[in-house]
Formats: structure tokens, C-alpha cells, sequence
């Protein structure tokens, strides 16, 4: 048997009776919390649903019950216990505008912890604020609540209205436990934080036996079964960080699968946490197998494009990119690709790039331009890998969606000094100091006998041994594009500004132990811009020139 999910509006919760176990907590709502929810059911406008003779409703978060075996037509409440509390103090309230014959059966409410609180319950309207113990007093501050609240409408507020919205137009997520353990359930919920997920949710009306016909119980099983070991497989291939990441920037999700839920449904999450699973409780209204089945293969549908992007190299890296960058959403670009044939779908992903930089100056990009910098590093490495016919690796979009990247200026500039560790930084520049220079010999012999403390002889010695290694340059402007490049900020801060060779010598370490360098960083600091034999302590005016004329290159077809 599965477990059971439904919508219930608020009125026809009246009909059952509830048990709250000993292992839930008290009653824990505040005057926030009670104001919050009346204000937001106040503020819902009923509105009939489009091709339907059906009003929207307000939806409250889930309440996940199961059967007592014990006592007939009681519910114990694993979780929810706190709604469904004020809910009865709401309709409690509403009640007392009737004389009692005519006055809503409430359900009834009993605690396994708390002796007396049905009867509590029943009596609120004759009790004040109850300081007895903990529970009695938090609810009858709530029941206050709600009466100051009303008492403080507007004269025009209509309270049978309100009532009405109240009663018939919210609804609870009705969510029935069978086939679970109910203290399993309530540790994962309530112990664990790990809210009801809208994906669980809609996979208990993909899986309700009531979409199939019970009358061939054979194939209702059959397709249950093959649903749910293609969510499985789904899931488990959304579980893959380098797809996931590709396809979503660096979002998290526990359930995976919901993101394709959440494309197909475009619910708004920030305004209601449960759009979604709304969504498609439209969709299995009165629902049959064909609508099962047709809801399913639409949610396969997302999910075999998406395959067929990852698995396809050039996609993967052009889709990739326009993901990281923000230029285009994945919805958008799901349905542009379903009316485009595959070449032209390969032109539109092209025509997207160009326009991801067409505002971008090359010539003019400067070291302070930091997300244009960004961007065009990150397709000059894409794209580079793209152009070799022989390279099928794939640029891990889960690592640099996951860590933090900085542009990185290949040779040391002048403006940054260090002020600290600067024994350190002196002992390893000093090494790599070129004696056959005509500064060398004298910059080695002040870097021996310097007094550190010195902030004069420091500041003039680090911008002397800085000239030393840039003296290969033609100018001074390294803040351009020929002088940057993209690294990994625990890579770039581990050397503080570094001179070249000691950059070199922690980005060939680096790599050997696995750390992710992006190709072309990787290129400039093994000298593949350097004519033979390479100055390899050095980046020269030489390198320079070729790294920018390889920007160029690469990035020829996309800019203008």
C-alpha cells in the first residue's frame, strides 16, 4: 500500500479527530506567526482558474498524519501539530458569532503529554491567559492573539467573508503515512530539518493507485513500478555534479528532480514554497492513467534534452557557459530548442555567446572590469578546449560553480606590496633572481643584507626586484587583458602577488596534485606563448603579445 496524498480545505478537516504523540514538542506559536497566518489568508484573493469552473486557494504547508489501529477515525499528527492547532483556534473563534446549536463541528484535538487539553480546548472563550504550564499558555496567548486581531479590523473588514476564504478556499497538504514508520518520518521532518519536498509530495500523485484502473491490478503495478525506477534513474543522474552543475549554475537541491518540476511548473517558490506540488495537483485533478502518463512523459521529456545536451561535447561546454554567465535561463532555452532543428539550434547557441560579450571591448578591458574579465577568460578556456580536435575532456563546471575564482595577474604589479610574511616573500623571489641582468647581482646582494623593518629599503627593494622581472615588458599597463588570467583563489592567495617563476613553480605543483588549473592559465605559466628556448623565469613583451593574439584568435568568430 502507498501512503495517501490530498488536498483537504480547512472545513472538511472537521469531520476527523487528531492525536499529538508524546515524541512532538508543545505548542510553540508565537504573535508573529498566528498574525502571519491570518494576514496572509486575509490578503488571498479567491479567483476562478482559467478554463475551469474551479477558484484558486490558499495552500498551507503539509500535515502528514497516519491512521491510529487503536482509535477509530483518529489521526495521529506526525507533523503539523503546530497549523493544526491554529486552525482550531481560528475556527474555535470564528464559532462564537453562533448561538451553539448552529455553530461548526470543530474537530477535537488531544495531546498523549498534556491530560485535559481537549476539554482545555472547548473552554477557551471563558479562560484568559493560562499559566498553568507551557502549552496551556502559548495557546490561550494565541486564541488573544487572534481576538486582538480581529477585534482591530478595519469597520468595511467582512468577517463572514474572511470565513468563507478560511473554511473553503485553504487547504491543507493532506499527506496520509502507510507504509512508513511514523517516528522514522518525524525524525527525518522534525530532527533532521529536511522539510516535506515538493518532489515527494508529486510523487505520491504520480504513484496514487487511484489515477489507474484497479481492475487490472497486474499493469497498475507494472507502471507504478516503471515509474518509479525512472524517477530513480533521474534522480540518480541529476546526483552526477558535473551534470548538475552544468545545467544549473550553483544551485542546491536535495531532491534533484524537482528542478525539472520546477521548470515545467515556472512556480514562484519565494511566494509559496509549495507552487509547485500546486502546480501539479491541478494537473492530476479527476486525473486517469492517460493523465498520469502524459505528465510523466513530459517530465521525461526535460529530462532526455538535458541528457542529449550533456552528452553532446560542443553543447555541453556552449550551454554550459551561458549558464554560468546568466545569459539565458534553462526553461527559456528548453523550449527555444524544441522548435529548432539540431543545426539550427547549434546557430542560436552561437548567436547567444556573441551577444554574452558583445558590449565587451577587448582592448579596453582592464584588471577593475572583473566580470567582463571573468567572462571572457572563462569562454577563451571553453572554447579552447572545443578547438582541439583531440582533447575530449570536459571543463568541470561543478568546480567552478563551486569554488571561488579570481583574475589573476600573470606577472607581479607594484600596487601590491605584502604586509606580512615579507621574510617569506624576499627568500622565495630572491632565488629566482637573474644574475645576468645588469640589476641581479646588486638586487641579490640588498635582498641579503636588507633590514625588513625598514619600510622605506622593503618598498623600494620589492618595486626594484618587480622591475626586475618585468624589465622584458614594453610598458608598465599590466592591468590589460595580456596580463591576466583565471585561478582558483586558494591557488592565487597562497603566493600574495608572487614575482612569475614562483607562480610557475605553485601552479605546476598544484596541477600534479590534481588541483583543477584551467587550460589556458595552465598554458601561460608552462610557457606555451614562448618562442624557443623560453625565458621560463620570466613573462616577457614576447609572451605577452602571443597570449593576447591567442585571446583574439580563439574568441575571433564571437566578438565584433
Amino acid at each position: 500500500m502507498e501512503n495517501i496524498l490530498e488536498l483537504k480545505t480547512v472545513n472538511e478537516l472537521t469531520q476527523y479527530d487528531f492525536f499529538i504523540p508524546s515524541y512532538q514538542r508543545g505548542y510553540k506559536w508565537t504573535e508573529k506567526e498566528v498574525k502571519d497566518l491570518l494576514n496572509d489568508i486575509n490578503d488571498f484573493k479567491p479567483r476562478i482558474i482559467e478554463n475551469s469552473d474551479n477558484k484558486t486557494w490558499y495552500c498551507l504547508q503539509p500535515i502528514v498524519i497516519r491512521l491510529n489501529n487503536e482509535r477509530k477515525n483518529e489521526y495521529d499528527v506526525i507533523d503539523g501539530q503546530q497549523r493544526l492547532t491554529t486552525i482550531y483556534l481560528i475556527l474555535f473563534y470564528l464559532n462564537q458569532d453562533f448561538v451553539e446549536s448552529r455553530r461548526l463541528k470543530l474537530f477535537n484535538l488531544n495531546y498523549q503529554t498534556r491530560l485535559g487539553t481537549k476539554t482545555f480546548l472547548q473552554e477557551l472563550e471563558q479562560k484568559g491567559i493560562d499559566e498553568s504550564n507551557s502549552d496551556f499558555f502559548h495557546i490561550s496567548r494565541a486564541y488573544k492573539t487572534i481576538k486582538d486581531w480581529f477585534e482591530n479590523r478595519p469597520i468595511n473588514f467582512d468577517k463572514s467573508e474572511f470565513s468563507s476564504k478560511f473554511k473553503f478556499h485553504s487547504k491543507v497538504i493532506w499527506y496520509e503515512s502507510i507504509s512508513e514508520d511514523p517516528i522514522k518520518i518525524f525524525s527525518r521532518i522534525n530532527v533532521g530539518k529536511i522539510p516535506l519536498t515538493n518532489s515527494e509530495l508529486i510523487k505520491a500523485l504520480f504513484l496514487n493507485s487511484s489515477n489507474f484502473d484497479h481492475q487490472q491490478s497486474d499493469k497498475l503495478r507494472l507502471k507504478q513500478l516503471e515509474i518509479a525506477t525512472e524517477w530513480d534513474n533521474i534522480e540518480q543522474q541529476l546526483q552526477n555534479d558535473s551534470f548538475w552543475y552544468f545545467l544549473t549554475g550553483n544551485q542546491t537541491q536535495v531532491n534533484r528532480i524537482e528542478f525539472i518540476f520546477d521548470l515545467i511548473s515556472e512556480g514562484n517558490k519565494k511566494e509559496d514554497s509549495y507552487s509547485t506540488f500546486r502546480y501539479f495537483s491541478e494537473q492530476f485533478r479527476n486525473s486517469t492513467q492517460e493523465t498520469v502518463e502524459l505528465n510523466w512523459k513530459n517530465v521525461k521529456s526535460y529530462f532526455q534534452r538535458f541528457n542529449e545536451w550533456f552528452n553532446e561535447r560542443e553543447w555541453y561546454h556552449k550551454i554550459g557557459y551561458l549558464v554560468a554567465v546568466n545569459s539565458i535561463s534553462i526553461s527559456e532555452l528548453y523550449y527555444k530548442s524544441s522548435d529548432l532543428t539540431k543545426t539550427k539550434f547549434h546557430s542560436y547557441l552561437n548567436e547567444l555567446i556573441k551577444r554574452s560579450i558583445k558590449n565587451i571591448n577587448l582592448e579596453e578591458l582592464q584588471y577593475s572590469d572583473k566580470g567582463d574579465v571573468r567572462k571572457t577568460l572563462l569562454l577563451y578556456n571553453i572554447l579552447t578546449m572545443l578547438n582541439s580536435d583531440k582533447d575530449n575532456s570536459y571543463f568541470p563546471f561543478n568546480l567552478f560553480k563551486n569554488g571561488r575564482w579570481d583574475i589573476e595577474h600573470i606577472t607581479s604589479i607594484k600596487d601590491v606590496m605584502p604586509d606580512k610574511n615579507r621574510i617569506d616573500w624576499l627568500n622565495d623571489a630572491k632565488v629566482f633572481i637573474d644574475e645576468s641582468k645588469p640589476d641581479g647581482k646588486d638586487l641579490k646582494k640588498r635582498a641579503e643584507i636588507i633590514n625588513i623593518k625598514n619600510e622605506d629599503q622593503f618598498k623600494a627593494l620589492f618595486e626594484d626586484i618587480v622591475s626586475h622581472f618585468n624589465s622584458d615588458l614594453k610598458d608598465d599597463q599590466i592591468n590589460d587583458i595580456s596580463n591576466l588570467t583565471l585561478l582558483d583563489s586558494e591557488t592565487n592567495r597562497g603566493y600574495k602577488n608572487a614575482v612569475f617563476p614562483l607562480k610557475r613553480k605553485t601552479i605546476i605543483k598544484r596541477d600534479k596534485q590534481g588541483v583543477f588549473i584551467p587550460i589556458c592559465t595552465k598554458n601561460v605559466f608552462l610557457k606555451y606563448f614562448s618562442e624557443y628556448p623560453p625565458k621560463i623565469s620570466f613573462w616577457t613583451q614576447e609572451d605577452r603579445e602571443n597570449y593576447e593574439a591567442d585571446i583574439y584568435n580563439v574568441l575571433k568568430n564571437y566578438i565584433e
